[in-house]
């Protein structure tokens, strides 16, 4: 008989042991082996990721459909995108999307995308025709919260980051931006549901934002909700545009003293090799900021980006700052820095929007993307193109080709110099 319970003994060990090889090492036994959190994703260089909208049309009236949303999917995939962010979950394309994602994994379980889910925050009267009240919050920013924890309950396997805001505290955004005392708010509501168990505790919490908002700007951004903020979220996302600034503040825009004897490519390649610098100091800036609170945790970029083209202020008749070569090298530093430091970097954006600026489609605000809206890979990504890693994708029925057919000389016609100027200026 003992030795009968001790085979029961041993048998229920054995048992035990293979159950725990089952389950995350950092994990609750309720969560399956391939369970990863934000803190193991963001800034991990396994899991890139970028800034996502699947609009095709000029209206965001007309939504993607599911098949279109995992067209884009099985595209970015393709090119080791693993997180997306998204900006609001009033219209139908955050839910559709994060049900895509669903689908694509039940298809294919080696299928991985996670999202940093966004909840919009206005000010009362934002985009109503009367006078914004930015001391005074939306009363739909109770139900956007709301949405984005439902679908967070929904999808605890894809939403691994809600943020509360999309530059919602700059006040530049003059439409609708609010105060941060409201960012505040909200964000320790979702801290609060966190730690009574009604959202899962490893969902990371943050605002996404100018990095001026962030506290790397003027000292009207620093104000006692802001040191709060910064101490109650889980993670700063930082936003930073170069390219805006190269029309707007342009001090680092340009060819300066000696560098006009370089060759034309250059003294492009210096130019823009500046303006990721330039990023790289607001970023600092804001670092600088958060830890003079006695602050120290991580940041990482909610957005950057440079447009491929502008009929307006950073084109031709403007900074000359917009074209697919500039932008390809933006994109690489800003690639390279992110990942030497350990950051993740949600590259604005994976395809074109024409919705965005839909009476000139010519403005800079519909060219932000990697791709255009007909699927054709920019200079940026031709690389992946002849590595053959889009091969039997699609976007609307067109397959992922190259712009100017390939043919670099032909865009390197459209690619004009930034102004020549006088000194260097000072990094």
């Amino acid at each position: 008989m003992k030795k009968l319970q001790h085979l029961f003994v041993l048998i229920a060990s054995l048992l035990f042991t293979l159950s725990c090889k089952e389950t995350s090492t950092h994990t609750s036994s309720q969560q399956p082996i391939n369970y990863v959190t934000a803190q193991d994703i963001l800034g991990n260089p396994e899991y890139l990721a970028i800034s996502y909208g699947g609009y095709r049309k000029t209206s965001r009236d007309i939504q993607p459909t599911i098949a279109e949303l995992k067209e884009d999917l099985r595209i970015l995939h393709a090119m080791d995108i693993r997180i997306l962010r998204t900006y609001n979950v009033q219209l139908a394309q955050a839910s559709n999307l994060l049900k895509a994602i669903s689908e694509l994994k039940n298809e294919d379980k080696t299928f991985e995308m996670y999202v940093m889910l966004g909840a919009w925050i206005d000010c009362h009267n934002a985009w109503t025709g009367n006078e914004p009240d930015h001391n005074r919050e939306s009363d739909q920013n109770k139900e956007e919260i709301a949405r984005a924890v439902s679908l967070a309950k929904q999808y605890p396997d894809i939403v691994k980051v809600i943020a509360v805001g999309n530059e919602a505290m700059v006040k530049w955004a003059a439409a609708y931006y609010v105060q941060p005392d409201v960012i505040l708010k909200w964000v320790n509501h979702l801290q609060g549901l966190k730690k009574t168990g009604e959202l899962n505790p490893d969902v990371w919490i943050t605002s996404s934002d100018n990095f001026a908002s962030w506290g790397g700007g003027e000292d009207q951004y620093h104000v006692p909700a802001l040191n709060e903020l910064i101490k109650a979220v889980d993670y700063l996302s930082v936003h930073t545009y170069p390219m805006h600034d190269t029309h707007y503040n342009p001090a680092f825009w340009g060819v300066f003293g000696q560098e006009n004897d370089l060759t034309k490519l250059q003294q492009i390649e210096v130019a823009m090799e500046r303006a990721s610098h330039y990023a790289q100091r607001q970023t600092d800036s804001v670092r600088s900021y958060m830890k003079r609170q006695g602050v120290n945790k991580p940041i990482h970029i909610g957005e950057t980006g440079w447009a491929s083209a502008s009929n307006g202020f950073y084109g031709a008749n403007g900074s000359n700052a917009t074209d697919e070569y500039k932008e390809a090298l933006y994109y690489n530093h800003m690639r390279a820095w992110t990942k030497e430091k350990g950051m993740a970097c949600f590259y604005f954006e994976a395809f074109d929007e024409p919705w965005k600026d839909a009476a000139n489609q010519g403005g800079s605000e519909n060219h932000f993307g990697l791709f255009t809206v007909d699927g054709k890979a920019k200079y940026a990504l031709w690389d992946l193109v002849d590595k053959e890693i889009f091969k039997g994708l699609s976007r609307g029925g067109n397959p992922i080709t190259k712009t100017y057919n390939g043919n670099k000389e032909a865009l390197m016609q459209e690619v004009s110099l930034p102004p020549s100027k006088g000194r260097v200026p000072v990094n």
